[in-house]
C-alpha cells in the first residue's frame, strides 16, 4: 500500500525503558502537517502520544525567533502530568537564520535564494541577546542550540556570519552553564575548529549526527556527545550506522528532530516524538546490543546533558 503522507508512522510497541527526545520541534509539526494536507495535532496529542510509547522526555528545540519565545512559553504553561512526557527547551539562532539576521542576501551555495521573514530585520547581535534573555529566565530552557555551521545553505558572506553566531552561542552556553546542541551540515572540519579554538561547553552535543566513524572517535575523545535520528535508519546511510557503532554508549543520545527525518519504513511521512522508539529499537540492533540497555544509557545521558526534567 502507499504511505498515506499525512499521517504520522503508527505507535510502536511501549519500551520497557523509557527514553527522551533529545531534540524536537513541536512548533513546527502541525504547520507542516497542515501543510501536506493533514489534520494538524495538538501539543498536549503528541506528548500523550510519546508518553504512550516510553518516550517519556522530550527536548523542544526553538532555533528562530519566533519558535523561541513560542517555546519559552510553552515551557511556562505546560502542566507536567502523568500521561504526559515531560518537557524541556533548547532555544538558539539556527545558522541559517543566522545569515538572514546578519542582512546576508547572495545566492546560497545550494542555488536558493534569500527569504527573510519580519523578525530579520532585527540584527544579529539583537538577536542573540534576546536568546540569552531567555534562557537566562526560564530555568526549563536547559540547552543553547541548535547553533552551529550549514554549509550546504550558505555562501561565503553567510558562512561568516555563521561563524560569528556560532561563537557568539558557544560564549553564551558556558556563560549559563548550558548544553550546547550543534547543526553541522557539510561543515565539519569549520564546526570542530570552532569549537576547539574556543573552547567547547562541558556538554557539546551533536544534533543529528552525520559524521563518518573516524569523526565519531574524534568527537567521543573530546567528551562531545553524538546524537543519531532517523537517518541511522535509512538504508545508504552504512556510514552513518558505522559512526553509531563506535560511538562510546555513554555518549549517546537518540532524537527525532520531528517534523523531519522520520526513521524507516516511514520516510516520507512526518515525523513526531513517538517515533523516536522506532529509531532506538535500530541503534539497539545496530549495536549488538539489548533495547533495555540501550534505554538505560539513552535515559541516564538525557538527565546528565539536560538535567532533571
Amino acid at each position: 500500500m502507499p504511505k498515506d503522507r499525512t499521517q504520522f508512522p503508527p505507535l510502536a510497541s511501549p519500551l520497557g525503558v523509557p527514553i527522551a527526545d533529545s531534540h524536537t520541534h513541536l512548533d513546527s509539526i502541525a504547520p507542516y502537517v497542515e501543510r501536506v494536507g493533514g489534520v494538524p495535532p495538538q501539543v498536549s496529542s503528541l506528548l500523550a502520544s510519546a508518553f504512550a510509547v516510553g518516550v517519556d522526555r522530550l527536548v523542544q528545540c526553538g532555533c528562530d525567533l519566533p519558535a523561541a519565545r513560542w517555546t519559552d512559553e510553552v515551557l511556562r504553561s505546560q502542566t507536567v502530568s502523568s500521561e504526559q512526557a515531560a518537557l524541556l527547551g533548547a532555544i538558539a539562532i539556527h545558522p541559517n537564520e543566522a545569515v538572514l539576521h546578519a542582512g546576508v542576501r547572495e545566492i546560497a551555495a545550494d542555488g536558493l535564494a534569500p527569504n527573510p521573514q519580519p523578525w530579520h530585520e532585527i540584527p544579529l547581535d539583537q538577536a542573540i541577546t534576546e536568546i540569552a534573555n531567555l534562557a537566562a529566565g526560564n530555568p526549563r530552557i536547559r540547552s543553547i542550540g541548535e547553533t552551529g555551521m550549514d554549509l550546504f545553505r550558505a555562501g561565503p558572506n553567510g558562512e561568516k556570519a555563521q561563524r560569528e553566531s556560532f561563537r557568539a552561542h558557544i560564549a553564551l552556553a558556558k556563560e549559563l552553564n548550558l548544553a550546547l546542541q550543534i547543526h553541522d551540515r557539510d561543515a565539519h572540519e569549520q564546526v570542530i575548529e570552532v569549537l576547539l579554538k574556543d573552547g567547547a561547553p562541558e556538554r557539546t552535543v551533536f544534533h543529528c549526527f552525520s559524521g563518518n566513524a573516524q569523526m565519531a572517535e574524534f568527537c567521543a575523545a573530546q567528551g562531545w556527545y553524538l546524537s543519531f535520528a532517523g537517518p541511522v535508519t535509512y538504508k545508504a546511510n552504512e556510514e552513518l550506522r558505522a559512526a553509531l557503532r563506535v560511538t562510546p554508549l555513554e555518549l549517546l543520545l537518540v532524537e527525532t528532530d520531528a517534523p523531519y527525518l522520520t526513521p524507516h519504513p516511514y520516510r516520507g511521512q512526518p515525523n513526531a516524538p513517538a517515533a523516536a522508539n522506532y529509531t532506538v529499537r535500530a541503534i539497539a540492533e545496530y549495536r549488538f546490543a539489548s533495547l533495555d540497555s540501550v534505554c538505560r544509557a539513552l535515559s541516564a545521558n538525557s538527565e546528565t546533558v539536560f538535567g532533571p526534567f
